[in-house]
């Protein structure tokens, strides 16, 4: 049966229509089909008669949709929309469906005629549009675009359900030497891997997206708190870090991710995570790259007033508002000023001198920052021949960045310098090279340093044994010393560890042939304890702070070293198992006064025989051959007395009189220094 129109024109459109017709009466029951009916559902028009159209349900509609469809046929008479249904092969397919009623000469409904179009395929096309609009052609990831989206909803859902989430900026460290090297083709391949292990390695409810680049970005959702990013973090730096063989090569890069939390104190746009984030995963590559660093709100909030634009900086350098600082380098036991070191400074019109830490970051990876690096080479060259002009003749050392040294026009470009000023021989210049800038490409870079090397430029390994520290580097880039980093140098007095790693450093430089120097210097106790160690060079504030090159002529005629330092030598292996016993004499006395104050839960060993300073003790006192037999019962009962009076206070503590045990430490560390005292003393007889 056919709807109740001209016969022969009925016939004609039913047959040959191109949009699938099915007719159904007032309960709804098929009564007829036309032929495009079958092509598009794969149904005979005997197998579908007599059955009810939701034979051809696909269960990808809800029931209230099918509720909403019947209200507008009962209502309006007509209904029109998107459908999925599937077809007899068990294929879902999309089609454009309009129902309509046909009613009788009553006003009844007794029919229902629906005409049906399938436009899979152009759902299919929309589809691919829509993720190519939306997703990374490479990786498959989502882009910037969906990104964005999917942040917005996420800090929604944070601020709804009160769960922070975490925004972590992630970029490859050494991407661009792959590329360089191994072609385009094994980057894309290395990419595509490192996305998909990332990907693998996030939970369901979290988004990783590729900005672009070897940039990617991740949010986190759903943390505990604020801190529970950390392993999250973590686990995506060990996965970028792993290894990927590609054309039988096994290419490996590094990660540096900059994180931000959400909510804050202040109300945010998704926009300013993304740049907070962004800004810390900087931060991360300068503290060494292969690390995170976690973006501080509140920092940024106090001190947002404070930071420059690139504009800024730009305006700043052309104005020639930058000077540099010198730092001292000395021989402490000599008293010889052996070199300066050339620190940057931003002489700001409005916010006065600024350091570098205010301004470098943001020159990081920009042509400006290189500019301003060969700002500083020239200016330290004059500022050698300004000195010489004055008799003074004193070495400087520049800090180089990673990507300046990286340029393949770094050893060309400096011969100009060298060449603007012919007065100053160029082993006068000294460049600073952080350890962690040969990582990326150390062939380059050795290839780099050994031109200017040529030109009779000196390096020098900075912040050495915070990196890699690796005997490669020892081998293979030829720098004449090693800057040990402050931190070991500010904790030996009282961290065994540091001092070892310090010690380890300077047999490293021995055996290497290099010269070693000391940052940090911040005491004479400081110096004195190199000096044992046969570390002879250093700078620090116990020498001298940064200053104005026109301070230091009068600054070195001026200088002589504390006499401690003077009459200080290198001592022996004895000696140096003494020197590590009183170091962690200090550490045990300090860790005493952390567990009654509050600071750590666990104090130390009582045991005076199981403390470091107890082995030794037992240990010289039970050689038949030592020196000072009275002297060190003396000191055995001094260091008893120490632990009597430790183990005495800790009680208090433990016994709720934690003000009385505070009390206390005035006198424990009264025995402290009675007992490094007497160690001095023996120290003297090595």
């Amino acid at each position: 049966m056919t709807p109740d129109v001209e016969p022969g024109v009925a016939t004609a459109v039913f047959s040959n229509a191109r949009e699938g017709i099915l007719v159904t009466d007032a309960q709804g029951i098929i009564i007829d089909v036309n032929p495009a009916f079958t092509r598009i559902t794969g149904y005979t028009r005997e197998e579908v008669l007599g059955r009810n159209p939701r034979m051809l349900r696909s269960d990808r509609h809800s029931r209230a949709f099918y509720q909403a469809m019947w209200r507008s046929l009962l209502a309006h008479g007509h209904w029109h929309g998107e459908v999925w249904n599937r077809r007899k092969d068990g294929e879902l397919f999309a089609e454009l469906l309009s129902i309509s009623a046909v009613r009788d000469g009553g006003g009844r409904v007794h029919r229902y005629v629906g005409f049906l179009s399938d436009i899979t395929q152009q759902k299919e096309h929309e589809r691919q549009l829509e993720h190519i609009v939306h997703y990374d052609v490479l990786t498959g990831l989502p882009n910037r675009a969906l990104f964005a989206d999917r942040l917005q909803q996420a800090m929604l859902r944070a601020n709804r359900s009160g769960m922070p989430l975490a925004v972590a900026y992630i970029d490859l460290d050494g991407f661009k030497t792959v590329n360089d090297r191994y072609g385009r083709d094994a980057g894309d391949q290395l990419l595509t891997v490192i996305a998909a292990r990332m990907r693998k390695g996030l939970r369901e409810s979290d988004t990783l997206a590729r900005l672009g680049g070897d940039e990617f970005v991740a949010v986190l959702c759903d943390l505990p708190d604020q801190n529970s990013s950390r392993f999250l973090v973590s686990r995506l730096l060990a996965t970028i870090a792993e290894p990927v063989v590609v054309d039988e090569q096994s290419l490996q890069v590094s990660g540096s991710v900059g994180v931000t939390t959400f909510p804050q104190r202040d109300e945010i746009e998704a926009d300013q995570l993304l740049r907070q984030a962004d800004q810390a995963m900087y931060q991360a590559k300068l503290a060494g790259k292969n690390r995170y660093h976690l973006f501080d709100a509140e920092q940024d909030h106090d001190l947002r007033s404070h930071h420059e634009s690139l504009e800024r900086i730009r305006l700043g350098f052309s104005r020639q508002e930058f000077v540099l600082h010198y730092q001292p380098k000395v021989n402490m036991r000599s008293g010889e000023v052996i070199g300066a070191e050339a620190l940057i400074r931003w002489q700001h019109p409005e916010q006065g001198l600024l350091p570098p830490a205010r301004f470098l970051p943001a020159l990081e990876h920009h042509p400006l920052g290189i500019a301003l690096g060969e700002w500083v080479i020239d200016t330290a060259l004059a500022q050698i021949e300004n000195w010489r002009d004055q008799g003074l003749h004193v070495p400087v050392s520049v800090n180089i960045a990673a990507n300046h040294l990286q340029r393949p026009d770094f050893a060309q470009r400096l011969a100009t310098l060298l060449t603007l000023h012919p007065g100053v021989e160029p082993a006068m210049l000294q460049l600073e090279v952080l350890e962690s800038s040969a990582l990326a490409d150390m062939s380059h870079v050795a290839e780099v340093m050994g031109a200017c090397v040529r030109l009779g430029v000196g390096f020098a390994l900075d912040d050495f044994g915070t990196g890699y520290s690796s005997l490669t580097y020892l081998k293979r880039l030829p720098a004449q010393m090693l800057k040990i980093d402050r931190s070991f140098v500010y904790d030996m007095l009282h961290d065994a560890d540091d001092l070892a790693i310090l010690d380890g450093v300077l047999g490293l430089a021995r055996a290497f042939r290099r010269g070693a120097i000391a940052e940090g210097v911040e005491t004479v106790d400081h110096g004195e304890l190199l000096l044992r160690l046969g570390c002879e060079c250093a700078q620090g504030y116990a020498i001298a702070r940064p200053m104005p090159p026109e301070e230091l002529p009068a600054w070195a005629a001026a200088w002589e070293p504390p006499e401690r330092w003077t009459r200080q030598r290198h001592v022996g292996t004895e000696a140096r198992n003494l020197l590590y016993a009183g170091v962690e004499h200090r550490g045990w006395i300090i860790s005493i006064g952390r567990y009654l104050e509050g600071e750590s839960d666990v104090p130390p060993v009582l045991d005076p025989h199981q403390c470091a300073f107890g082995r030794w003790l037992d240990g010289v006192i039970a050689d038949p051959y030592a020196l000072g037999g009275d002297r060190l019962q003396a000191l055995d009962l001094l260091h008893q007395q120490v632990h009597a009076l430790a183990a005495e206070l800790i009680e208090l503590h433990q016994r709720g009189r934690g003000d009385e045990a505070r009390a206390g430490l005035a006198r424990l560390y009264v025995l402290r220094d009675r007992t490094i005292e007497m160690t001095e003393s023996f120290l003297q007889a090595f």
